[in-house]
């Protein structure tokens, strides 16, 4: 529930400030709106103001319209018509059509604004562990070294290191980086690169390079036992601290919880001796991991255990990097990003359609609805950013020149502006079929990575 109420609430957002640019611009272009709608299907509530439109909300949450008077879609009085949209000028129709994907820009322009107001914090790039046999190992990167630069591009928190490294992806080309070791020493790297991560769904480019973040050690404290599996079979509660292990007579100290994690995971049904605190008082307890299949086949071992609240520590203040600028190099900055963003959607899709990058990146709406709960769950701020990126996503989506799509409107009416007539009724209405099965097929395999995720 909690999940689907944080879809239903972004994505109304976004429609309301889509369809509100189609709404607004067309009454200054003369346009009689009829309806205004949050939703498909039979409104559950609306109200009509006194130009005769009508304002709803329906029950199927997955988008929204504007209805315009047009002689295309039914009778119009005579006295109406210079208030239907086909009487309009090419170019006053033009702007109508973009202005529900620029007012999407617009959001998100004025949301990132917010958060430099506010102010935005991540964690500074330092290295933490750098994995042997890897790009950054052979470049010499070592744990302390401090990432400052990708490219020509400054970059804070390891957020930034990931959005610059990200772009890279699909690509055959040199990726510079610039670090500062732990004497403030500065180097200057290079990463060569050929069809990067090109065939990997959710690809992760610092792990490819072979950078871990820097981590606090985190006590192997159990929190929820989950009932009836194994963790509690063995014994094991709440408060207990895991200490060491001994699997297949070796034995190991445990001193993190990712330690314990990670021997778990790799010795499914194998018995394990666990050496546990109780309130002060070493205990024995005997635990047999149960097995859990990965998409990928792989079986991994499962206890049912989660981590102790208590047992996270807090951040250290100088592994936080804080940006909070003035409302001008506030406004300044969210235009960068936001166009930066407009860029990398363009791109991205580019490196599809080239084969560069995986179709299985492509995201519906249950991705979207749980990636939503996440970041209500984690803030304002980061449902803000997330609104923002989605609202970018949808702006750019729109205007591709995909008939059905306002990108598609775009471009016939671009055409008549060009042609000075309109083409033909047949014409329109192939291209609108064909227009049709491709956002169909888009939505078919966003659906199928959607549910393969699951």
């Amino acid at each position: 529930m909690s999940t689907l109420l944080s879809f239903i609430l972004a994505i109304s957002i976004l429609v309301v400030i889509h369809e509100f640019g189609h709404f607004w611009v067309a009454r200054r272009c003369g346009v009689k709106v009829l309806r205004f709608s949050v939703g498909f299907g039979k409104p559950l509530w609306s109200y009509t103001d006194k130009l005769g439109t009508e304002f709803s909300i329906a029950p199927i949450p997955l988008g929204g319209y504007v209805k315009m008077l047009d002689e295309r879609e039914g009778e119009v009085k005579a006295e109406d018509l210079p208030y239907a949209f086909n009487q309009k000028s090419v170019w006053q129709r033009i702007a109508i059509a973009s202005a529900g994907p620029i007012a999407n820009f617009i959001f998100a322009v004025l949301a990132y604004w917010s958060l430099f107001i506010m102010g935005i914090s991540g964690l500074v790039p330092v290295i933490g562990t750098v994995e042997e046999n890897t790009p950054a190992y052979e470049q010499g990167l070592q744990a302390g070294d401090r990432i400052v630069a990708i490219g020509d591009v400054s970059v804070d928190s390891f957020q930034e290191v990931s959005w610059q490294l990200i772009s890279y992806i699909g690509e055959t080309t040199q990726v510079p980086m610039q670090v500062v070791d732990v004497n403030q020493q500065s180097r200057d790297l290079t990463f060569e690169i050929k069809n990067w991560l090109t065939d990997q769904e959710a690809p992760d480019p610092m792990k490819a390079l072979g950078i871990r973040p820097r981590q606090l050690a985190i006590e192997a404290i159990i929190g929820e036992v989950v009932e009836g599996a194994a963790a509690q079979q063995s014994g094991l509660i709440s408060g207990d601290k895991v200490v060491a292990i001994l699997v297949d007579g070796n034995m190991t100290e445990v001193v993190d919880w990712r330690e314990w994690v990670t021997l778990v995971r790799e010795n499914p049904n194998q018995t394990m001796d666990l050496f546990i605190q109780r309130e002060s008082i070493d205990k024995t307890l005997q635990l047999v991991p149960g097995v859990k299949s990965l998409d990928n086949g792989k079986e991994i071992g499962y206890v049912g255990a989660g981590i102790a609240a208590s047992a996270i520590p807090e951040v250290p203040k100088d592994w936080i990097a804080e940006t909070q600028l003035g409302p001008v190099d506030a406004l300044i900055q969210a235009s960068i990003k936001t166009q930066q963003l407009v860029v990398f959607t363009l791109e991205s899709l580019w490196k599809m359609i080239l084969g560069d990058l995986s179709v299985k990146n492509l995201s519906g709406p249950i991705t979207i609805a749980k990636v939503a709960d996440s970041s209500v769950s984690n803030g304002l701020q980061a449902f803000i950013g997330f609104l923002a990126l989605l609202s970018v996503s949808l702006g750019v989506l729109n205007l591709l020149p995909i008939p059905v799509l306002d990108g598609g409107h775009i471009l016939f009416y671009g055409i008549e502006a060009i042609r000075g007539k309109a083409l033909s009724e047949k014409t329109q209405l192939m291209a609108l079929q064909v227009g049709m099965v491709l956002l169909m097929s888009l939505m078919v395999i966003a659906f199928y990575n959607d549910i393969s995720r699951l």
